[in-house]
């Protein structure tokens, strides 16, 4: 599979996709000019050679996650907190432009919270801890957001945070969809390596009659 990778150093960022092939073992079952002798070697013959395509853009999309934790001596008075609180941050994401369908709960949980009870011992004396007593519940639920406008990522994430969300991940930058950009880096790339198995071949004094085998693996790289 391609992969693509970016990074985000201030505002402007360029990302490649680059695909390596090894491909075209591209069977020359090289008919090798044996003109100069008097039989022709049967075993197929094999050129293998590799390819690679690059294909350079531009991030169109801000990622980031952020969680959302409350507490409750219940656990209904737990989670009707963080649900008070992850809506707030909803409502403002809303107001911001986010659409609903790029914001994911990527997992909510919900614990028991415990506490030991204090016992009152003689001096100098072994003192055991206390029982372990239930004492309530808290609820943690994190959240996903993917944010088109790029401009505005920023001031989003500083948003949500105001809003108290915890553990705000990092503003990542990345493409969307990179199902085109795979299928420009694959063409170049086959191109590449058809180029190169074609020239070879002509050093090589044979003709290539069709391709065998081919693989493809992914790459990236990063620039500022």
């Amino acid at each position: 599979m391609t992969e693509g990778f970016f990074k985000t150093p201030g505002n402007r960022v360029l990302g490649s996709f680059a695909l390596l092939m090894a491909i075209i073992a591209m069977g020359s079952y090289a008919l090798l000019n044996f003109e100069m002798k008097k039989y022709a070697d049967p075993t197929a013959m094999t050129i293998s050679v590799s390819g690679e395509g690059e294909v350079v853009t531009v991030p169109d999309v801000g990622r980031f996650s952020f969680s959302v934790q409350a507490e409750g001596d219940t656990a209904s008075a737990a989670q009707e907190e963080s649900g008070t609180r992850v809506n707030e941050i909803l409502a403002y994401l809303a107001e911001q432009g986010v659409e609903e369908g790029d914001i994911k709960t990527e997992f909510y949980n919900m614990y028991p919270r415990w506490r030991y009870e204090k016992r009152i011992c003689p001096a100098n004396a072994y003192c055991p801890p206390g029982e372990r007593v239930q004492d309530g519940f808290e609820v943690i639920q994190n959240v996903s957001v993917k944010v088109r406008n790029i401009d505005e990522a920023g001031v989003i994430i500083a948003g949500v945070g105001e809003r108290g969300a915890t553990n705000l991940s990092g503003l990542d930058f990345t493409i969307d969809d990179t199902s085109k950009l795979q299928e420009e880096a694959r063409a170049k790339a086959i191109a590449d390596a058809q180029e190169k198995a074609g020239v070879l071949a002509q050093q090589l004094g044979v003709r290539i009659v069709r391709m065998v085998s081919y693989y493809e693996e992914g790459g990236g790289r990063d620039y500022a």
